[in-house]
């Protein structure tokens, strides 16, 4: 009498692309990004929590075809004049009209591990964001 190891889902390139790109289409064109301070709540459909720090609208395609099971961030996200000073600790994708919340997670400092990373995570009232590089990765490759 073993215990079985059960292997996890496998899916193939297709099927993660498939879904990524069905999450763009999920969350609608030109959604809002919010950084925000604090840890990020439970989850999407939790409130929202700690100091909006910066607000950007995102281009109408936010994000490029999936590609190897992956999808990167299209066009310019930027906020040209922050909201607050304090720390970005985490992010939340709300719809375009800033209301639901689709997606959120970390920030980090670049090379810090967040699922969004900022060159610098002190931000102050007032300066310009640029979030360079962002991607979702889909899970059971």
């Amino acid at each position: 009498i073993g215990d079985h190891a059960h292997m996890a889902l496998q899916y193939s390139t297709t099927v993660r692309n498939a879904e990524l790109d069905a999450l763009e289409t999920a969350v609608g064109t030109s959604p809002i990004l919010k950084i925000r301070s604090g840890s990020a709540p439970a989850n999407c459909a939790t409130a929202d929590s700690g100091t909006v720090l910066a607000t950007m609208t995102l281009p109408s395609d936010w994000l490029a075809a999936a590609s190897s099971g992956s999808k990167a961030k299209s066009g310019t996200w930027q906020d040209s004049s922050a909201d607050a000073t304090g720390t970005a600790a985490h992010f939340r994708i709300y719809d375009s009209t800033g209301t639901t919340c689709h997606l959120q997670g970390t920030v980090t400092a670049t090379g810090g591990g967040g699922d969004l990373t900022l060159d610098n995570t002190s931000i102050a009232s007032g300066q310009s964001i640029t979030i360079n590089t962002f991607s979702i990765t889909a899970a059971n490759a």
